[in-house]
């Protein structure tokens, strides 16, 4: 059984996190989502928040797993016993950073880690900006999932 990792901390999930997620269900037959918990930052969604929103976006895949995870990377995969980690490329600037993080993780443990060139119509995409634009009130309509937006939208009118 082919297997692969998407890690993130998808706080929250966007359609950019969705896509590279969608074609990695394309070329493996298991795709964990591994959600980060980074205990020294404060996230917008709690991660059982996180997990439930992507669980319900990517139902219709049938071959998803989401999990969360803290530490290392590679000790997920080793304690899953998956071999790839897949991760999405904005900009040159990502590749940079990724790479890094590729070469460590196979010099680790052997994990190899594939990547995958972001749509275009989400090249600009991130969380951050997701959560910023929403703050002030425009209109991310077409940067998440439906239900994305609806807990974004009752999230930020709690605070």
């Amino acid at each position: 059984m082919r297997r692969a990792v998407c890690p993130g901390s998808f706080d929250p999930v966007t359609n950019g996190h969705l896509d590279i997620i969608a074609r990695a269900s394309r070329l493996y037959d298991v795709v964990h989502v591994a959600v980060m918990i980074n205990q020294s930052k404060k996230g917008l969604f709690d991660v059982d928040e996180r997990i439930a929103l992507i669980e319900q976006v990517t139902s219709d895949l049938g071959n998803v797993q989401v999990e969360s995870f803290h530490g290392l990377l590679v000790d997920f995969c080793k304690q899953r016993d998956i071999p790839a980690i897949v991760k999405g490329l904005r900009a040159v600037s990502d590749f940079d950073y990724e790479l890094q993080m590729a070469q460590m993780n196979i010099g680790l443990s052997g994990v190899e880690t594939l990547f995958v060139p972001t749509n275009p119509a989400y090249s600009f995409l991130s969380s951050s900006l997701v959560k910023e634009v929403a703050q002030w009130g425009g209109d991310i309509s077409h940067l998440v999932p439906a239900p994305v937006l609806q807990a974004l939208n009752t999230k930020l009118r709690q605070r």
